[in-house]
């Protein structure tokens, strides 16, 4: 992978760059950054830079000197993408590039390492590059095993960086998720703060709280930012296809995350706001029968259409909160954003008729808390009535129905 091939990210990419380049590479490293910010694609593109060994051209001795070329530009600040050494790190087998990640355990008995599922591992990189854990957890098959980097991986890290390196000057561990590390990670604490020489560490992460502070005070801070607007819209552009339009609407709800854009754009013909339209009545107006039947159906869609739903009302309370406080939107800072915009700012200037300040802001933090029970296995149906309950105590002291 090349830096070339990922979205945004300029000012890291020559970060990394600019490492390599005045010597200042420490052989631990920590990419934090949040789900869909390109943090992994960052450490894969990094170690592919730091094995690449670009083949000398031919030189014609009887022609004339030619001008330095793009190709001896570009190696300065990205890997070459055509020596030997980079066609096996773009497609995950280079033998000095070593991957650590969340496994699970199929057997009773078993001690499973990142090794046993390699061969999914390329193949979700491939299919899946901005996926997250929970993605990579479902692609093997774990249902609801909870995945992690086990002691016997550490050891089996361990063995690997203390062998010679194969082809590259450098041997290089990426490790996906150290959050998945408990206590065994502190087998690794020597070889962290005493590696073998050319041995680097990039450990990827989202959540540096949940990292052991051992291993954490031994690494250097590399901090990955969420995506901008126009850099999401951009590359579902070229990348996907998408008209203007449309991309400029699934920006906006993604906030940075292009994972979350590449769902939206999954979902982007679900019509989310009748949807809203019917729980709103359903709570405020026609009563219990009305909402059983609408958790019924809200409860087949499957976990990411839930959490997509959610996402989409919580936006529109945002979109609310700052037409209140600042009379402006996001959508209306969007030039040329259709009629989808135009009816999303109407809904939410409608909930700001429904509900007042303190009320959006206990709305917004009810449905922050049921995307993280559905993230983890809540029954939908329990979930949703639960959810409905509540809403209509927070807004009880209302009677403005959403009805065109």
């Amino acid at each position: 992978m090349q830096f070339q091939s990922i979205t945004g990210q300029k000012e890291t990419k020559e970060q990394l760059v600019q490492m390599v380049q005045h010597n200042r590479l420490s052989h631990a490293l920590l990419f934090l950054g949040k789900e869909g910010s390109g943090a992994l694609q960052l450490a894969l593109a990094f170690a592919q830079y730091i094995v690449c060994k670009p083949q000398p051209a031919e030189v014609d001795l009887f022609a004339a000197p030619e001008p330095k070329t793009q190709y001896t530009q570009l190696k300065t600040t990205d890997s070459c993408g055509t020596c030997p050494a980079c066609k096996k790190a773009n497609e995950l087998i280079h033998p000095d590039i070593h991957f650590s990640y969340p496994v699970i355990t199929k057997k009773p008995g078993e001690k499973p390492i990142s090794t046993d599922f390699i061969k999914e591992w390329r193949e979700f990189i491939v299919t899946n590059a901005y996926g997250n854990v929970y993605d990579w957890l479902q692609f093997i098959g774990a249902e609801n095993k909870q995945g992690n980097i086990t002691a016997h991986e550490c050891n089996d890290i361990i063995r690997k960086l203390n062998l010679k390196s194969f082809e590259s000057e450098y041997k290089i561990l990426v490790m996906w998720m150290p959050e998945f590390l408990g206590k065994e990670g502190n087998k690794l604490l020597k070889l962290i703060e005493e590696p073998p020489p050319n041995t680097l560490f990039i450990l990827v992460a989202e959540n540096e709280d949940l990292i052991l502070p051992t291993i954490l005070s031994r690494t250097q801070l590399v901090k990955i930012p969420l995506l901008t607007n126009m850099e999401v819209e951009v590359a579902l552009e070229l990348n996907a296809g998408v008209k203007i339009e449309k991309a400029q609407q699934i920006a906006i709800l993604a906030e940075g995350n292009y994972r979350e854009a590449l769902q939206l754009l999954q979902h982007a013909d679900d019509d989310w706001e009748v949807m809203l339209r019917e729980w709103l009545n359903a709570i405020i107006r026609t009563g219990p029968v009305a909402q059983v039947k609408w958790i019924d159906e809200t409860a087949k869609l499957g976990r990411e259409k839930q959490k997509q739903f959610l996402k989409y009302f919580i936006h529109l309370l945002e979109e609310a909160v700052r037409m209140r406080v600042m009379g402006t939107t996001n959508n209306q800072q969007s030039a040329g954003s259709g009629g989808q915009t135009t009816n999303q700012t109407d809904f939410a200037s409608r909930l700001n008729k429904l509900c007042d300040l303190g009320q959006q802001e206990a709305i917004i933090n009810e449905l922050d808390k049921a995307s993280y029970y559905i993230e983890r296995n809540a029954n939908a149906k329990m979930l949703f009535h639960a959810l409905s309950i509540r809403l209509y105590h927070i807004i009880n002291n209302k009677s403005l129905i959403l009805v065109n």
